[in-house]
């Protein structure tokens, strides 16, 4: 087998594990934030966007600079870095007692992270261009399997042996999934010069990366995007708590819906990869943003379970084919050199999006409701394609 084919299926299989362990915990957030104290509603709302946002942020700065760094030493090392210092950080959440020890290691954890960038990146530096929405599609696979697999495995955990224990089970997947790196990833990297490492610096890498229109464009649309799901997600637990007051296990039933959402995603992902290198990059992303601000809309006006599934599978569906084509067409307009730095710059837009989306619907859900949560998405959503149509241009043909 070839070693790009390898390592894509090795790195597949050990960023799956990591997703699933990240999302034993994360979505429910609001539920343990209730069991350290804080039981107001609208409090643990708030709390959740503060401890998913304020983490977020410190992604947004440590980024880059895992990026950088990379690009000097090597991907398969940040990948590890990235896995075994979540592990040990999570670990630790485990057994805080308050919600500012709580906070501390979620920041202690955000700057040790960014395991899908690392992944994407150590990926992408291997494969044919001619195979890179085929790659990436199957890494966001990945990432959208865990997403599945983890809240569904996560809520019944948490209803059954708690939250701290969600913690520890979270901790050991991160583990795994860093030693299978470790042991099965062959990375075929020359490290730079020492004048070429001594010139590589921060501000160097970001003239590098913005000098690209089109990279621009894919950043800030991340941003968009993330932000976009980030209002939602840390306080869909309590949209769900708040909707169907008579059901008693809330987290599994959570975890259920987000798993719903990450299947089709999963599905989605890895046949969208393969249409864009077809049928173009720039259209099928278009489809999959209007798409997915169009689901969002009819979540504010549910009445049933049933019409959630519904809603929430063909969210995902749509939402599964933004991240693979935007990450091709970020690798097709960079420099296998400076990947790194792009990925890591790109995470940062995320992070930026999972800083300001929790706060911003943790706001929106104290001020004005859960519900018009929904519906501030779905409108940004719909913005975020329209602007697309009209200012991306076409990327370069594949193999370029």
């Amino acid at each position: 087998m070839e070693l790009w084919r390898k390592n894509l299926y090795a790195a597949w299989i050990a960023e799956m594990i990591a997703i699933t362990g990240f999302n034993f915990v994360m979505p429910f957030i609001p539920f343990y934030v209730q069991e350290l104290g804080i039981t107001d509603m609208g409090k643990a709302a708030q709390w959740a966007g503060i401890l998913i946002g304020v983490p977020a942020m410190v992604m947004t700065i440590f980024s880059p600079i895992w990026g950088s760094l990379a690009d000097i030493y090597g991907r398969k090392i940040m990948v590890e870095r990235a896995m075994f210092g979540s592990a040990i950080s999570i670990f630790l959440m485990a057994s805080v007692n308050n919600v500012y020890q709580f906070l501390f290691f979620r920041i202690l954890q955000a700057a040790l992270t960014g395991t899908v960038a690392a992944c994407i990146a150590l990926v992408s530096s291997s494969t044919p261009p001619q195979k890179m929405g085929y790659s990436l599609g199957l890494m966001q696979t990945a990432i959208f399997s865990g997403t599945c697999i983890g809240p569904l495995l996560g809520g019944v955990i948490a209803d059954n042996l708690g939250y701290r224990n969600s913690f520890r089970i979270t901790s050991m997947l991160l583990f795994i999934a860093g030693l299978l790196i470790f042991f099965l990833v062959m990375e075929d990297f020359h490290p730079l010069a020492k004048k070429e490492i001594s010139s590589n610096n921060f501000w160097k890498n970001l003239k590098i990366v913005f000098s690209s229109h089109q990279l621009v464009i894919m950043i800030f649309i991340f941003f968009l995007v993330q932000f976009s799901v980030m209002i939602v997600n840390p306080v869909f637990a309590l949209f769900i708590e708040e909707t169907f007051t008579s059901i008693k296990s809330i987290s599994s039933i959570t975890g259920a819906m987000l798993a719903l959402t990450g299947f089709a995603s999963a599905i989605s992902a890895a046949y969208i990869g393969r249409l864009s290198d077809k049928f173009g990059y720039k259209k099928l992303l278009i489809i999959t943003i209007l798409g997915a601000g169009i689901f969002y809309l009819p979540q504010a006006f549910i009445s049933s379970i049933s019409q959630l599934i519904v809603l929430r599978i063909f969210l995902g569906l749509f939402y599964g084919g933004i991240l693979p084509i935007t990450n091709t067409i970020i690798s097709l307009s960079t420099s296998p050199y400076d990947r790194g730095k792009a990925f890591g710059i790109t995470t940062s837009a995320t992070c930026l999006g999972n800083t300001l989306g929790p706060l911003a619907g943790g706001l929106i859900a104290s001020t004005l409701g859960l519900k018009d949560i929904f519906i501030f998405t779905s409108i940004l959503l719909v913005l975020t394609g329209i602007w697309i149509i009209i200012i991306v241009r076409r990327p370069k043909t594949r193999g370029h």
